[in-house]
C-alpha cells in the first residue's frame, strides 16, 4: 500500500518518466519583466513530470521517478501528481536541498525567459542508483529520461543504471533537453549524452540539442547521425519550420500547427506526451506526428504546462478544427516547441 491507495503490478505501466520536478511560478502579469509583476500563479512543473502528465491526460498509466525537498513544495508536488494521474510512488523526499521553484517571465509570441532556481543541487539530481525501481522502468512499455539527469552525480550514474537494467528494448526514450546552465560545459554534456544514446530506441530534440548531441544542426544530417548511433526513431524539432522523424525505413516531416501564443514553455512536453500515447497506440509516423504538434500548439496557447496538457478528444477537436482557437479568434502564430531563454540563479 502506498498514500492509502493499492499497488498496481509494474508491469501495467505504461510510461514510466525519470527526472525533474519542481514548482512553476508563473506571472499573471504578461509584457513585463518579474520585477514589475504583481500576480504569479503556482503550478506543478518539470520537464520530465509534464511529460509524465501529458501521458496521463492521454489515458496513459504513468509514473515518474523524482525527489523533492522536505518542504511543503514537496508535498504539493506529490499531492498535485495524484490530482493530474501520475503514480507518485518513486517519488521521494531528501533532507537538505528545497524542491526546486521556476519563474518565467512571458512576452508572447516567442520570448520567455526561465529563471531556475535548483542550486548548488537540485533534489531530482539525488536520485541513488540503488533506489531505483528496476521492475517498473524493465517492464514499462515506455521508459523516458532526459539529458538533464545526466548534468551531476549520483543522478547520472542512477541513469545508466536504469539503462543497464532495461536493456535496449523499445521504447527507451532519451529527450535531449540540453539546458546550458546546468552542465559546466558542453564538451561535458556530448560525452555523456553520446555514452547515453546507446542505450535508448529513441532519441527527441531541437536543432540546438543535437548539435551538442551529435555534432549536427542540419534536421536531416542530425537524424541521420541519431539512427548511425543504432536509435530506431529521431525526432528533430525544427521550430517554426515542423518537425522530422526519420528510422531506417522511412522520414515524415510536419509543419507546425498554427497557435495564439500565450506561453510556449510547455509545448515541448505535451508534444512527448503525446509522442509517448502515439506510439503506444500503434500510430503511423504522419498521424503521431500531426498529433504532437496539435497537442504542443494547445499548451502554446495557454500559461502554464502541466495542468494544461489536453486530453486526446482535445487534441482531435483541433485537428479537425484546423486551428486551436475553436471560439474562431484571429491572430495564430507558430511557436517552436519549448521555445525561451534559461537563466540560472
Amino acid at each position: 500500500m502506498t498514500d492509502g491507495r493499492p499497488e498496481r503490478e509494474p508491469s501495467t505501466y505504461d510510461l514510466v518518466a525519470v527526472g525533474r520536478c519542481g514548482v512553476d511560478i508563473y506571472p499573471l502579469d504578461h509584457g513585463v519583466g518579474l520585477e514589475d509583476v504583481r500576480r504569479f500563479e503556482k503550478f506543478l512543473g518539470g520537464s520530465a513530470t509534464n511529460v509524465a502528465v501529458a501521458a496521463a491526460r492521454h489515458g496513459r498509466h504513468s509514473a515518474i521517478i523524482t525527489r523533492t525537498g522536505q518542504d511543503p513544495f514537496g508535498r504539493y508536488v506529490r499531492k498535485e501528481l495524484r490530482r493530474l494521474g501520475v503514480d507518485d510512488r518513486f517519488v521521494s523526499a531528501v533532507s537538505g536541498p528545497p524542491t526546486p521553484v521556476t519563474f518565467c517571465e512571458v512576452f508572447p509570441p516567442d520570448d520567455f525567459p526561465l529563471y531556475f532556481y535548483r542550486y548548488p543541487i537540485a533534489p531530482d539530481l539525488l536520485l541513488e542508483a540503488d533506489e531505483l525501481p528496476v521492475d517498473a522502468i524493465r517492464t514499462a512499455r515506455v521508459f523516458w529520461a532526459t539529458v538533464t539527469g545526466l548534468s551531476q552525480e549520483p543522478s547520472r550514474a542512477a541513469h545508466f543504471a536504469a539503462w543497464q537494467a532495461r536493456g535496449r528494448r523499445s521504447h527507451t526514450v532519451l529527450d535531449l533537453d540540453y539546458r546550458p546552465m546546468f552542465w559546466p560545459d558542453p564538451a561535458e554534456a556530448t560525452d555523456q549524452v553520446r555514452r547515453a544514446l546507446d542505450h535508448v530506441t529513441v532519441a527527441v530534440g531541437n536543432r540546438e540539442e543535437c548539435a551538442v548531441a551529435v555534432g549536427e544542426t542540419d534536421p536531416h544530417r542530425a537524424a541521420d547521425a541519431l539512427l548511425e548511433r543504432g536509435v530506431e526513431l529521431a525526432v528533430v524539432k525544427q521550430g517554426p519550420k515542423g518537425v522530422l522523424a526519420a528510422t531506417a525505413t522511412e522520414r515524415v516531416e510536419v509543419p507546425p500547427f498554427p497557435v495564439r501564443v500565450v506561453n510556449g514553455l510547455g509545448a515541448g512536453d505535451a508534444f512527448g506526451g503525446a509522442l509517448v500515447h502515439g506510439l503506444l497506440s500503434g500510430w503511423d509516423l504522419p498521424r503521431i506526428l500531426r498529433f504532437a504538434n496539435a497537442a504542443g500548439a494547445i499548451v502554446a496557447g495557454r500559461l502554464e504546462c502541466s495542468t494544461a496538457m489536453p486530453t486526446e478528444v482535445e487534441v482531435e477537436a483541433v485537428l479537425a478544427a484546423g486551428t486551436t482557437d475553436l471560439d474562431g479568434a484571429a491572430g495564430a502564430a507558430t511557436v517552436p516547441a519549448g521555445a525561451g531563454k534559461e537563466i540560472p540563479q
